[in-house]
């Protein structure tokens, strides 16, 4: 793949900042050719010069929202880079121009993220749901919907239940319904999710509950320890990328200092690294390790606190609140690291109503007679209801870790959705526009 292509997939649409200059009596037909392409977000202004915001909604307060000079028209808006040259081309048979200008001093341009095929279409309404992709920032959404799936997975850890999701997913796939059509992108979403939930039920020696597949790493129930320090294991795999990402991001939003000092950048992933040297090293009785990982937290502790004490502006106060600042930094980094013990605890609790529902229908199933129907019903009811406690769990869960404990460290702030003005609503209840 080449470079300009993966930009295109992990960036948002490069902006342009112009003018859109007409005669005035070529108004209404650029304005229509403008409307036609849907690409250019314009800014009209009101009697006194200012925004007016929503009062460009139409075309008949658009044309009101334009700035007048010895006849002549003008907005200023937003234009995704690769549409400014062919819808310049569109308009100038009519009069019309668009004129490049610089971008006014911090301002951000609006964003336009593209979803890269039927991945990136599936999956973009984890961070959609979170807020707009700033500007600057990489956009996460593949790696977003990769880490939420491998949660899911861990605490939907059923092979029978997995494969019930994935048929799910298909059919929505093969038969979206037609009040929710959005369905339809996200069947790849959640047979990612399904096929991930039936690998740690294979891993788990888990369908249907335990009905007799082998374990092929460990029984949730008889070894509960060891699953809880996987899930954490996990969790500190997944905050390490949430840092790679942020530190990617702060430096695009504003400079190697800006990534350097802050606490979602090199100083907090130099905290989260060392701590995680320190606590293995302790574990494993390795003092080099250790001493190691404490020089490493230490000077990203110090990163930090540089960057804090400038930012609170110097002076007595600013030392106070950077101390509380540091000491929130490695609290927090302890507690998320540690709330990710709950794709353990999950994973638990999913196993254990299966067994509960295991044991009931086995227990009905050897009475014989017609015991044997009500341990069918019982199978099968206990396994619905299972099915839909855990899914709406696992589901809640891993979007919560994916917005309290990554996407706090990938985002410092959200950016402005790019919205293309298109002209007059479509016809329908309330799109009959009224001037004031």
């Amino acid at each position: 793949m080449s470079a300009v292509r993966l930009r295109e997939r992990m960036l948002p649409t490069r902006m342009s900042r112009i003018a859109l200059v007409t005669p005035e009596a070529a108004l209404d037909a650029v304005l229509a050719e403008v409307a036609a392409a849907g690409v250019v977000e314009l800014e009209p202004v009101d009697a006194g010069g200012r925004p007016a915001g929503e009062r460009g909604s139409g075309t008949a307060r658009m044309r009101s929202g334009a700035v007048r000079e010895q006849g002549v028209a003008a907005y200023r808006g937003w234009c995704p880079e690769r549409e400014r040259a062919p819808l310049a081309a569109r308009i100038a048979p009519l009069g019309g121009a668009l004129v490049p200008l610089p971008r006014p001093a911090g301002v951000d341009p609006p964003t336009l993220l593209v979803p890269a095929g039927p991945v990136g279409r599936s999956v973009a309404p984890l961070v959609g749901t979170y807020g707009t992709v700033p500007y600057a920032d990489v956009d996460p959404s593949v790696l977003a919907g990769v880490a939420y799936v491998v949660m899911f997975g861990m605490m939907f850890a059923d092979a029978g239940h997995g494969l019930v999701l994935v048929a799910i997913a298909v059919a929505l796939r093969l038969h979206p319904p037609r009040r929710w059509p959005a369905l339809r992108d996200a069947w790849l979403f959640i047979a990612g999710a399904g096929l991930a939930g039936t690998l740690f039920g294979v891993l788990f020696g888990e369908c249907f509950g335990p009905t007799g597949l082998p374990a092929l790493w460990l029984e949730p129930l008889a070894e509960p320890v060891r699953l809880l320090t996987a899930g954490v294991a996990v969790g500190a795999v997944l905050l390490a990328a949430a840092f790679a990402v942020g530190v990617v991001n702060r430096w695009r939003e504003g400079s190697v200092r800006l990534a350097l000092y802050a606490p979602s950048g090199v100083a907090g992933a130099a905290v989260f690294l060392g701590l995680g040297c320190v606590a293995a090293g302790f574990y494993a009785g390795a003092v080099p390790v250790t001493v190691t990982g404490a020089a490493v937290a230490g000077c990203g502790l110090l990163l930090a606190a540089v960057g804090l004490h400038a930012a609170a502006g110097g002076g007595g106060a600013a030392v106070a609140q950077t101390a509380v600042q540091l000491f929130d930094l490695v609290v927090r980094i302890g507690a998320n690291v540690v709330s990710f013990a709950r794709l353990a605890a999950f994973g638990l609790t999913h196993a254990a109503l299966g067994g509960l529902v295991w044991v009931a229908t086995a227990d009905l199933w050897h009475r014989g007679g017609g015991w044997v129907a009500a341990a069918a019903v019982v199978f099968l009811a206990g396994n619905t209801v299972t099915f839909g406690l855990e899914a709406l769990v696992a589901g809640v869960q891993a979007l919560r870790l994916e917005y309290y404990e990554l996407f706090s460290r990938v985002f410092e702030t959200t950016g402005r959705p790019f919205r293309p003005w298109r002209g007059d609503p479509g016809p329908g209840p309330g799109s009959e526009e009224v001037l004031p």
